[in-house]
């Protein structure tokens, strides 16, 4: 391949397609300038016309034949961009379509273009092989993209697919509109729910076995104004295997403290953070580092997410009326030595789990708060005595889920005005960042990682407690006796080149 162009420029001096336009903001208009089979045989975009220059994003900008072919059918002189493969196939797909979607379009003899929505019923279609197919696409498209969550969502003409990566939702593909019944019927049979029941909301689960690996999907269905809304949780079983305290990423200093909770013979630990911030993740890891045939565990969750060799796991079902109060009542009685509750998010079991902790037993939880003193303070506010919340709680740990550096490009990176403001950074100062690639799919980042807060429980601040004070009273004086906020560990991993201060930023201002 030659390495200059007539224009003379090389490929490391040619710009990126993104350095000169945003790729939510390409022209679809200029797509009708290139017959569609040339986009997808050499794998191009347009995405900027400028008098008679077509610029277009390529993953082979020196390909002479390509750009022969793009002048003869445009009469434009074309200006290649670099770009990388999996960008332009994700560009392809968003603004021309996916070919397997095009495929049972017409293996079903529907139209792919969004037109006014029109029930089909499920019986004719759902066990057809192209709808099958087409689910099947999305959730193996899901779980080898690494996704946590998969979005079905129907609007008046079109239904979008979205996967949640590394924490943040992306659009995956869109369907018409058409597709949203034997789509979700075949989901629910799948999931073994009651495809005639649209009205309610459904819940169920999907064993699949992919790739060598034991994939859980959660499955969650609401009706919607335009049809029936699927959420999908996916769980790697494999990813068991991965739950060590290294995993965790706890600071030598956080993880001594971490150690003292689950290695005590009583008492409480609390985990706690929002939705998605990975608080059974730690609550796991805790189990399989105490995990030992002289000891008793015994787990309450809602639901089971993964199967922890031998430890004895429970799931509540409200629906029968068995809860977490109800079931810790029974465990107490089962002679155990540690109890892992999915959740205190009661009075009755957190008053439970407060005896169970002042009675000889170590019990690990979760409660929803924003921080670690926080969760003391809601513990009062369930009723809880501050006395008791003091003489049971040993520590809390809180923690929150930001996105690692791609180590496929990495780079120095200076920080804008608003990093330097909320890191407190002095003039001149690097940090890193990714610039995006093909590894990332060009978001920077690769994977998530977290930053904690872990406050234990000294005797001073157990007098602080036991005068009924207000949470930021706690927080100051767990400062005071070493506690590190998620804010100074987040800018302390930032500093170490694992996240960026926009991370940090985005994880600790939204409270």
């Amino acid at each position: 391949m030659n390495a200059k162009m007539a224009s003379g420029a090389v490929l490391s001096d040619l710009p990126g397609y993104k350095d000169l336009l945003p790729a939510d903001k390409i022209d679809l208009n200029l797509l009708s300038l290139i017959p569609e089979h040339l986009i997808r045989r050499y794998m191009l975009i347009p995405v900027k016309k400028s008098g008679n220059r077509l610029f277009v994003a390529m993953t082979e900008p020196f390909n002479i034949l390509a750009l022969d072919d793009l002048r003869l059918f445009t009469g434009y002189d074309i200006e290649p961009l670099a770009a990388g493969k999996k960008e332009i196939k994700m560009l392809i797909e968003k603004h021309c379509g996916t070919p397997e979607v095009e495929m049972v379009m017409q293996d079903l003899g529907i139209e792919p273009e969004r037109g006014e929505p029109a029930e089909i019923p499920e019986a004719e279609f759902i066990d057809q092989a192209p709808v099958i197919r087409l689910v099947n696409l999305i959730l193996t498209r899901a779980i080898d993209e690494e996704a946590s969550d998969i979005h079905i969502e129907p609007f008046e003409q079109f239904v979008r697919i979205r996967y949640r990566i590394d924490g943040l939702l992306s659009e995956a593909m869109n369907l018409p509109h058409k597709m949203i019944f034997p789509v979700v019927s075949r989901i629910k049979v799948m999931a073994n729910l009651d495809i005639a029941e649209r009205r309610l909301p459904q819940d169920g689960r999907i064993p699949l076995k992919l790739h060598g690996s034991d994939i859980d999907l959660r499955i969650s269905t609401m009706p919607t104004m335009f049809g029936e809304k699927v959420v999908i949780r996916v769980l790697n079983k494999g990813n068991v295997k991965k739950f060590n305290l290294a995993q965790l990423g706890l600071t030598k200093y956080n993880l001594k403290r971490f150690l003292s909770f689950i290695r005590a013979s009583h008492g409480m630990l609390l985990v706690t953070g929002p939705t998605g911030s990975g608080k059974t993740t730690t609550l796991y890891t805790a189990l399989n580092e105490i995990n030992t045939i002289d000891k008793n565990i015994i787990t309450v969750e809602d639901p089971v997410e993964y199967t922890l060799a031998n430890i004895n796991q429970t799931q509540v079902n409200e629906k029968a009326g068995i809860t977490f109060a109800n079931y810790l009542r029974s465990i107490l009685r089962q002679d155990p030595d540690i109890i892992m509750i999915g959740e205190i998010r009661d009075p009755q079991t957190a008053e439970i789990a407060v005896q169970a902790a002042v009675t000889g037993h170590l019990v690990l939880s979760t409660i929803h708060t924003n921080d670690a003193p926080g969760a003391v303070t809601r513990l009062i506010n369930m009723g809880i005595a501050p006395f008791m919340v003091a003489s049971s709680v040993t520590g809390v740990v809180a923690q929150r889920l930001v996105r690692r550096i791609c180590l496929h490009c990495k780079q120095e990176s200076k920080p804008d005005n608003k990093e330097k403001a909320f890191a407190g950074l002095a003039p001149g100062t690097s940090l890193f960042a990714g610039a995006g690639c093909e590894i990332c799919n060009f978001t920077g980042y690769k994977g998530r990682i977290a930053i904690y807060e872990v406050m234990t429980l000294s005797p001073e601040l157990q007098n602080i407690i036991l005068q009924n004070v207000s949470t930021e009273e706690i927080k100051q004086a767990a400062v005071s006796a070493g506690m590190v906020t998620l804010k100074e560990d987040g800018l302390k991993k930032a500093a170490a080149g694992l996240t960026t201060v926009k991370e940090i930023m985005r994880a600790c201002l939204r409270e």
